[in-house]
């Protein structure tokens, strides 16, 4: 992929599925079908609730948390008064669990948040908790399936909270084969050029710890 591609600012690497909702890079749609197909086999409904998302969504929703007009947590999940956080604070309350735009691995249409669809009612959608994908959760089967078989299609867990900067997300998966060489080339200057001209809240703290930003929470990850 090339900077654009990498940083959500292009769509030239995905392709539109609507099957699934969602946009997917080329080289994931046939692993993720396959996926999908023996997941159905077992009786789970494996559906994307995200797949590819350019640069512009992930702006909007660092924004929105910045501001405090869409919630944003601590580690445990319970939710903080952003305006009561000094800005280097709110830019670490958000890395937890958004990426900076630029930085998400949804941008490279490798990673998908991952949710059984008959485990909900028609037309609901999940809200991507860690209650849902615990034992006793809607999505706990799901879950179980996921640990057991994802790898065998080429697709793993990046974010499990054990290296990752990012807190545990049971419903993310990323394709390997792909996510782990568009990992390696955004470096820290790529991010930094995507980042240089966008309208991005918190931007004076961000740009000057981003070489550390990126190391906590773009380079490492969980191993597949």
């Amino acid at each position: 992929m090339n900077p654009a591609e990498l940083t959500g600012r292009a769509r030239s690497h995905v392709v539109e599925r609507p099957e699934f909702a969602c946009a997917l890079h080329r080289h994931v749609v046939a692993p993720f079908t396959a996926m999908r197909r023996a997941a159905l086999a077992e009786g789970f409904d494996l559906a994307p609730a995200s797949g590819f998302r350019d640069f512009a969504r992930q702006l909007r929703i660092w924004n929105e948390k910045y501001a405090g007009e869409r919630p944003s947590y601590d580690a445990t999940g319970a939710a903080l008064d952003v305006a009561a956080l000094s800005a280097a604070a709110r830019v670490e309350a958000i890395l937890q669990w958004s990426a900076l735009p630029g930085a998400s691995r949804h941008h490279w249409g490798t990673d998908l948040d991952l949710f059984d669809r008959g485990a909900i009612g028609a037309g609901r959608a999940p809200r991507l908790t860690a209650e849902e994908y615990a034992d006793g959760g809607p999505f706990a089967g799901v879950r179980v399936w996921l640990e057991r078989h994802a790898a065998r299609f080429g697709f793993f867990r990046p974010y499990r909270g054990v290296l990752s900067g990012v807190q545990c997300e049971a419903w993310h998966y990323s394709f390997a084969p792909v996510a782990d060489g568009a990992r390696r080339a955004l470096g820290v200057e790529v991010l930094r050029e995507a980042l240089a001209d966008a309208p991005l809240a918190g931007k004076d703290e961000v740009l000057a710890s981003l070489e550390e930003l990126h190391a906590r929470y773009v380079a490492r990850i969980d191993p597949f």
